[in-house]
C-alpha cells in the first residue's frame, strides 16, 4: 500500500472554531499540506511561523479574464499575491474565470461568452504567465460548477481545458476540481485523462455535500487508482467540508488516496 501523491487540505474549510494557524499547524503535524484561500483575512506572521508546506493559495482578489479593465486589476493583484506567497513559500497560485464575491458567488455575472471574450481570457493568461515566468510561480486555473458558482464565465471542465491547453505554458496549469467536474459534467476518470498533460493540481470533495471522500457517492478509491495507472504525481488536496470530526475526515481522505501499488 503506497500513496503516489502530495496530499494537501484547504485550512479554511475544517476546525472552523479555531484560528488559521492552529489549523496550518494541526494539519502539519498530521502530514497534510496545507491549501489557503484569501490571505487578507489572515495574519501572515503567525501563519509563517507554523513553519507548513503551504501548497496553494487564491492568486488574486480582483480581477477578470475576459475585458480589459478586468484583466488589468487581476494582473495588479496577482503582482501583490505573489509577493504575499512568497512570504509564505507558496509557488502555486489559483485564479478563476472572474472574481468571487461572498460564497462563492461572481462578482461579475456572465451567462454568454463571446469569441473576443475567449481571445481576451486566452491574452490575460498569457500576460500572467510571462509575469509567472519572471517571478517564478505557477498559476492554476480551477474549473468551478454553476450550481454553486452562478454566472461564472470559464467555468467547465472544458472550459478551463481549452483555455490552458491553448495557451499551453508551464506557467499555467489546470487546477482540476472533481466536485466540480462531478455536478457539472461527470466522468471523472475520463476527465482526469483529457486533462493530464496540463494538472498542475487535482481537489476533492464528495457530492452532495462538499465533504470528505466517502461521504457522498463519489468512488475517490477508483479514481486514486485511475490517477496512480496513469502515473500522475502531484497534489491532491481535499477541498472539503468535514461531515464530522475533522481529522476522521482527513483520515477517510488520506485513505481514499492510498493505493495499493504504484507503478513508481
Amino acid at each position: 500500500m503506497t500513496i503516489p501523491f502530495q496530499l494537501a487540505a484547504c485550512a479554511e474549510m475544517l476546525w472552523q472554531d479555531k484560528p488559521i494557524e492552529w489549523r496550518a499547524s494541526r494539519l502539519t503535524e498530521l502530514g497534510f499540506g496545507v491549501g489557503l484561500w484569501n490571505w487578507p483575512e489572515h495574519d501572515l506572521a503567525r501563519l509563517e511561523a507554523v513553519g507548513a508546506d503551504y501548497t496553494i493559495m487564491n492568486g488574486y482578489l480582483e480581477g477578470r479574464l475576459a475585458d480589459d479593465e478586468g484583466a488589468a486589476a487581476l494582473l495588479k493583484s496577482a503582482r501583490e499575491t505573489i509577493q504575499v506567497g512568497r512570504r509564505l513559500g507558496v509557488s502555486r497560485l489559483n485564479l478563476h474565470g472572474t472574481g468571487l464575491g461572498e460564497g462563492g458567488i461572481p462578482k461579475l455575472q456572465t451567462d454568454v461568452i463571446t469569441g473576443a471574450m475567449w481571445l481576451k481570457a486566452r491574452d490575460t493568461l498569457n500576460r500572467l504567465c510571462d509575469l509567472a515566468e519572471d517571478e517564478g510561480v505557477v498559476f492554476t486555473l480551477e474549473n468551478l460548477n454553476l450550481q454553486d458558482h452562478p454566472g461564472c464565465p470559464f467555468n467547465s471542465t472544458a472550459d478551463v481545458l481549452s483555455l490552458v491547453s491553448a495557451v499551453d505554458r508551464p506557467q499555467l496549469r489546470i487546477n482540476l476540481d472533481l466536485y466540480h467536474t462531478q455536478i457539472g459534467e461527470g466522468d471523472l476518470v475520463r476527465w482526469c485523462e483529457k486533462c493530464l498533460p496540463w494538472i498542475g493540481e487535482i481537489q476533492v470533495a464528495d457530492n452532495p455535500g462538499r465533504c470528505e471522500p466517502g461521504s457522498g457517492e463519489i468512488n475517490y478509491a477508483h479514481i486514486a487508482s485511475a490517477l496512480d495507472a496513469m502515473n500522475y504525481r502531484g497534489p491532491v488536496a481535499m477541498e472539503a467540508f468535514a461531515s464530522g470530526d475533522p481529522e476522521v475526515a482527513l483520515s477517510a481522505f488520506r485513505q481514499a488516496f492510498t493505493v495499493t501499488s504504484s507503478i513508481g
